[in-house]
């Protein structure tokens, strides 16, 4: 992965995967030397631009941060095309890893994983990882889901979904008000795990053994009013990470003046003075001391 350091500047690249498939990536950096780096771990049917306030605030505060797209995110016409799984995506996720990490030097890496980003963490390397924060990351089996979603959620995954996919040649998400846009293979492995009351672990038997050689320290942030995850949730997917130390933080709309942030919102540009609160003290001290 190739970029200018010489200024602050926002740069486009690729990282090319273990089966040869470039992925897109942004990186934006600070004026200086960075302090640390950042990779920006996207959420299911979240493309990378919807990151970019959030990346230029961790370049303004002296990190370099890295977004990057899931292979079929580019565009519907790329959905339709696409033949990748989740698991196709996170290994994707270990190749951007990988090479940012080949960059950062003896910079510390922090994973920051939205949601699905902060599920993938045992299947890339994450010994290359010095410090990890999720947010909005839990077990996505369906009995988990809040509100109406909850209700709603196995006529999507044993009908709504297949025919969608079946007509549309992808999951038409946007169209329908359900999750967002997503190619075929992706929808339909992510509906079996939230089908089964083990979710991911239906696909990776080995699953529980990998989660816990995950040994980065984790800060978990998760929202009362996520309209998709409950508390059982969150608390389901941090503790199978057994062995990484953690700190779970729970913020209600009272907690943070009345904001409502449900399950992406923590990433709009009027949250900033959160970031600055929540993240930035986790994020720097994940700076090693010479």
């Amino acid at each position: 992965m190739n970029y200018d350091t010489r200024h602050k500047t926002t740069v486009k690249g690729s990282v090319v995967a273990d089966d040869g498939r470039a992925l897109e990536t942004t990186t934006f950096e600070p004026d200086d030397r960075p302090r640390g780096v950042v990779l920006l771990v996207p959420a299911m049917a979240t493309p990378s631009r919807f990151y970019a306030s959030f990346a230029r605030w961790l370049a303004d505060r002296g990190f370099r941060a890295v977004t990057f797209d899931y292979r079929g995110m580019e565009s519907i016409a790329a959905m339709k095309a696409e033949r990748a799984d989740v698991d196709r995506w996170a290994a994707d996720a270990r190749a951007v890893l990988d090479a940012v990490a080949d960059d950062a030097g003896d910079l510390p890496v922090t994973w920051l994983g939205h949601s699905l980003g902060g599920q993938v963490i045992p299947f890339v390397d994450h010994s290359r990882i010095a410090r990890i924060v999720t947010v909005s990351a839990g077990n996505g089996y369906w009995r988990h889901n809040v509100g109406a979603i909850k209700w709603i959620a196995p006529a999507i995954w044993l009908g709504i979904s297949p025919v969608a996919t079946r007509v549309a040649g992808y999951f038409p998400g946007s169209r329908l008000r359900l999750v967002g846009d997503l190619p075929t293979g992706v929808v339909r492995q992510w509906g079996r795990w939230c089908l089964h009351p083990d979710y991911l672990h239906r696909d990776h038997p080995d699953s529980a053994a990998l989660f816990a050689e995950v040994k980065a320290p984790i800060m978990s942030l998760s929202f009362t009013d996520d309209e998709l995850l409950g508390a059982s949730s969150i608390a389901s997917l941090h503790d199978w990470y057994t062995n990484a130390e953690q700190v779970r933080q729970r913020y209600s709309p009272d907690q943070l003046d009345g904001r409502r942030t449900g399950h992406h919102g923590f990433f709009r540009s009027s949250h900033e003075d959160l970031w600055d609160e929540l993240v930035l003290p986790w994020v720097a001290g994940s700076q090693r001391q010479d």
